[in-house]
C-alpha cells in the first residue's frame, strides 16, 4: 500500500518522504521523493523524517504494519502495530503536522451477525474482536484517537487488499501464484470482501484532504467467495477451477498442514483463523467514503487481470 500510494504521488507537485526498513530497496523513483531508513519499534529512528518539515503543509499517511492470519498476538506484531503507531502519533503532535492518516483495517471492527451490513465506529476495543491481528489494529486505531483532541487525524479502514505491486508475497497473492502454477487442487468455503490496492492508496490520500478530524472511513470494496475469485482467475488464465473442500475438512487438515509447512519451512496458505475469517460476517459499506470523500471502486475482475499481469511480469 505504501510504495502505491508512493507511486500516485511521484513526479507531482508534493515533496514525499517515504521511511523504509533498514535494507529495503525503493521501488518507486521520483525527483520529488526521499527516502529515509528507519523502524516504527524504535521511535528515535523515525526523528530524521520530520526533521525541516514544512509542518502547516505536512499529512503523514501511516501505512506500516505486521499482517498475521494466526490467531495468537506475537510480540513482533504488538511491537510494530500498536507501538509503532503510539511512536508516530507523538512525532506528528510534537511536530505540529497538519494531518495524520492512520491505515487501520476492517478487522479492527466488531463483528456483528451475518446479514449486517457493517459500518465504521467511534470506539476501538481489542476485546470486542477476534485474533492477533484485529486486536493489534484496534489497539492502534484506539492510540489514534485517544489523541484527536491535540491531533488532527483521521483512520481508514481498507479490507483484504488484492491487486498489482505487491512484493511482499501476502497470502491473497501467494493462493494466486499456487493456482497459475497448478498446485491448488481445491480451495476452502468462505469469502471476504476484497479492494484493489490503488483505490485504498487513492481513498487514503482523499481521506488526507477531505476526511473529517476523528472520523473513520471504510475503504472496501467487493465481497467474493474464495471459490468464485478462484473462477474468476481461471477464465483469465485459462486454468481448470477446482473444487471447494467444506470448512470441517479444512479445519481437521489445519494441524497436518501446519507440521508439513514447519517441516518444509514453507507458509501455510491457511490457518484455523483465516478459516474462521473467511466464514464471518464480511459485509462492509465504504458508502461514508463515498459520500464524504469522493471514494470510488473499480471492477473486481479488472483488479485480479492486473494482479495476475503482475504476478507474470507483464503489469506496466
Amino acid at each position: 500500500l505504501g510504495s502505491t500510494i508512493i507511486r500516485m504521488l511521484a513526479d507531482s507537485d508534493a515533496n514525499v518522504r517515504a521511511l523504509l526498513y533498514y535494507g529495503e530497496e525503493p521501488v518507486v523513483r521520483g525527483k520529488n521523493i526521499a527516502y529515509y531508513y528507519g523502524d516504527v519499534t524504535d521511535k528515535s529512528s523515525l526523528e530524521e523524517l520530520f526533521l525541516g518539515i514544512d509542518a502547516a503543509n505536512t499529512y503523514v499517511i501511516h501505512t506500516a504494519a505486521v499482517i498475521s492470519i494466526q490467531k495468537k498476538t506475537s510480540q513482533n506484531i504488538l511491537r510494530v502495530n500498536v507501538d509503532g503507531v503510539y511512536h508516530i502519533v507523538a512525532l506528528c503532535n510534537a511536530n505540529h503536522v497538519r494531518r495524520l492518516v492512520h491505515v487501520s483495517s476492517v478487522h479492527a471492527i466488531p463483528e456483528l451477525p451475518k446479514g449486517t451490513v457493517q459500518k465504521e465506529i467511534q470506539t476501538y476495543d481489542p476485546d470486542l474482536v477476534v485474533g492477533g491481528y484485529a486486536k493489534t489494529k484496534a489497539m492502534g486505531a484506539n492510540a489514534v484517537m485517544q489523541h484527536v483532541d491535540e491531533l488532527d487525524a483521521v483512520i481508514v479502514l481498507p479490507s483484504g487488499i488484492i491487486g498489482p505491486y505487491d512484493r511482499g508475497n501476502n497470502h491473497l497473492i501467494q493462493m494466486t501464484k499456487e493456482f497459475i502454477a497448478g498446485k491448488i487442487p481445491a480451495c476452502v468455503r468462505g469469502g471476504y470482501d476484497f479492494v484493489d490496492v490503488r483505490d485504498v492508496a487513492k481513498g487514503c490520500l482523499l481521506a488526507a484532504k477531505k476526511g473529517k478530524r476523528g472520523e473513520s472511513y471504510i475503504l472496501s470494496g467487493h465481497y467474493s467467495e474464495i471459490q468464485d475469485m478462484l473462477k474468476t482467475e481461471a477464465d483469465i488464465t485459462g486454468r481448470k477451477p477446482v473444487p471447494a473442500i467444506p470448512l470441517f475438512v479444512a479445519k481437521a487438515a489445519c494441524p497436518l498442514i501446519s507440521l508439513y509447512c514447519r517441516a518444509k519451512k514453507s507458509r501455510p496458505l491457511y490457518t484455523e483463523y483465516s478459516l474462521y475469517t473467511l466464514n464471518s460476517n464480511a459485509w462492509f459499506s465504504h458508502e461514508k467514503a463515498e459520500r464524504e470523500l469522493g471514494y470510488q471502486v473499480r471492477d473486481f475482475k479488472s483488479s485480479l487481470s492486473d494482479m495476475i499481469d503482475y504476478i507474470r511480469g507483464d503489469f506496466h
